[in-house]
């Protein structure tokens, strides 16, 4: 890495980790502000079913990317690295410190890393076959095209299985292309154990249902947005679309959106673990966090 390229802190791990918590903790030690990478919670409205963080969380740290595209529309990876980007400048050109925190590992290595998905032109053809197809069949056959690329995908996603179904027909895989990066990062990444976790997704899952989770899925549907566009944004949406249409009870959506927030919170771990860069820490040991960050600030000896 360039010791000359602007030195930014990027905080990650699964779903119920911590990550914002410690993101403030470092922004309020560090003179920061906080860069949200989730590609969920870049929607407006919502807010609860994301786990965005509430004003009151914020500790007065100024925050981004939060709310920034309506719901029916598709926010790409390639628009949020321009956003993002936009936003580490304008922070560093007040002298404040970017941390970018997140779990969306694809929209974290593509801004870090420069990564982009290859300019391979839309095939209608074959997005009108692959139209009928269940989100497990596409999953199913992005598996067998490239089977890397599909542990990292989100597998109840059709649109960006489709995409990744055009991409690796057209070239024989996903390939990753890497620009060179304008940053320098300190990688703080959230370690835990699956049980721990397990118990932090269920806490965090029905705290979100006291506040009104299920209300905000049906103000989303009365202002017009389709239960098919629901499904699409997965995970709470997906489970939440259902119970409103009546597929699931209130019990069923509880224990099956429990199980798949899980096992996505693996999948985090299984993408975050494959990068070396990364300092694990448990959540609690601000200590050895802040001492690293503080390292990784320092200027750099001629």
């Amino acid at each position: 890495m360039n010791s000359q390229n602007p030195k930014i802190v990027v905080v990650v791990g699964p779903t119920s980790s911590g990550k914002s918590d410690l993101a403030v903790f470092l922004a309020q030690k560090f003179d920061g502000e906080v860069i949200s990478a989730d590609s969920r919670q870049v929607y407006k409205g919502l807010d609860i079913g994301t786990g965005k963080v509430t004003t009151e969380e914020m500790g007065g740290i100024k925050h981004h990317m939060l709310s920034v595209a309506p719901p029916e529309t598709i926010f790409t990876a390639s628009e949020y690295c321009d956003m993002a980007k936009t936003c580490v400048e304008d922070i560093l050109a007040r002298g404040k410190l970017p941390i970018i925190c997140g779990g969306t590992g694809f929209y974290i290595r593509a801004f870090v890393d420069g990564l982009i998905l290859p300019d391979v032109p839309p095939n209608p053809e074959l997005r009108e076959s692959l139209a009928p197809f269940s989100t497990s069949a596409l999953y199913e056959k992005l598996l067998d095209l490239d089977p890397d690329f599909a542990s990292i995908v989100d597998k109840q996603n059709p649109h960006r299985l489709i995409r990744a179904i055009e991409i690796a027909t057209k070239l024989g895989h996903v390939p990753l292309l890497q620009k060179n990066s304008h940053y320098d990062p300190c990688l703080i990444g959230i370690s835990t154990d699956l049980y721990t976790l397990r118990e932090r997704i269920h806490a965090r899952l029905l705290a979100r249902l006291d506040v009104g989770m299920i209300d905000e899925a049906q103000t989303l549907q009365d202002a017009g947005l389709s239960f098919e566009r629901m499904e699409s944004l997965g995970l709470e949406y997906r489970y939440l679309a259902r119970l409103l249409e009546g597929k699931l009870t209130r019990e069923e959506m509880l224990t099956q959106l429990e199980n798949e927030i899980f096992h996505y919170a693996k999948r985090q771990l299984t993408w975050f673990k494959r990068d070396g860069r990364i300092h694990w820490f448990e959540k609690n040991d601000t200590v050895a966090i802040e001492e690293t960050v503080r390292t990784h600030l320092s200027p750099s000896e001629p």
